[in-house]
């Protein structure tokens, strides 16, 4: 009978030693991947948005013309300060996330004959696509868009689209429908853009949603966290004269 006391204090012990822990590890599980969602939401980059102030253009006396027709015809090509890349939501063991990847190696060619916006081409070198974590960005390199042998995603416009609305100042909304390649597929998309014309300068910021299986890419599914089967693409053009 006196073995029995022992033995009562050691499980009594492990007892209180044990449920501490089992506490601690349950608010781990419950509120670790919460704490990890709040991280990376504040690490995602804000929506690309135009921030060029463009005056209100007043009509020439004597044709009634915007002066900024003239001045918006012509070449446009990509600047320092343009960027592109992808916008993300993961699920990390129920908690919502998102990411963002950015890069700007980024080219761009933009053709406009007076009103109308005749050619856009984009390229982007996905390789350089960085987010916050060095462990994500080399599985999308490797595994999921095989940048050794699709390096580059690319738009380009397939109609005409009319920009009048750009020679009267102010922020315009535009939408440019084309081809997009990523993977070495090539899907039609339509770019949802904000585009605004000052002082030389034209700066666009787009967007447009994408299905990764139609771009023959599979997004990570690991149990624990699951990238979901759509996303955006995102980009900010500094165009100038070239």
């Amino acid at each position: 009978m006196s073995e029995s006391h022992p033995n009562r204090r050691r499980s009594r012990t492990a007892l209180l030693i044990g449920l501490p822990l089992l506490v601690v590890l349950l608010l781990a599980v419950i509120i670790g991947p919460r704490i990890y969602a709040a991280s990376e939401n504040s690490n995602a980059e804000a929506a690309p948005a135009v921030s060029l102030a463009s005056p209100t253009v007043a009509p020439d006396a004597a044709t009634g013309t915007p002066a900024s027709v003239e001045a918006l015809s012509g070449r446009w090509t990509a600047q320092q300060g343009s960027y592109a890349g992808y916008r993300v939501d993961e699920v990390l063991n129920g908690a919502d996330v998102t990411v963002t990847g950015r890069t700007e190696q980024v080219t761009a060619e933009v053709q406009v004959d007076r009103t109308q916006l005749t050619s856009a081409r984009i390229t982007v070198d996905m390789a350089s696509i960085s987010t916050d974590s060095s462990r994500r960005d080399n599985y999308f390199r490797s595994t999921a868009l095989q940048t050794d042998r699709f390096p580059q995603a690319t738009f380009a416009s397939t109609t005409p689209v009319d920009v009048a609305a750009m020679t009267s100042g102010g922020t315009s909304r535009v939408q440019v429908p084309g081809e997009l390649t990523i993977h070495g597929v090539t899907r039609p998309v339509t770019l949802e853009l904000q585009a605004a014309h000052a002082d030389g300068r034209v700066q666009v910021a787009g967007t447009a949603p994408i299905t990764f299986a139609d771009f023959g890419v599979t997004p990570p599914d690991l149990g624990f966290v699951k990238v979901e089967p759509t996303g955006q693409i995102e980009f900010s053009l500094q165009l100038a004269r070239g």
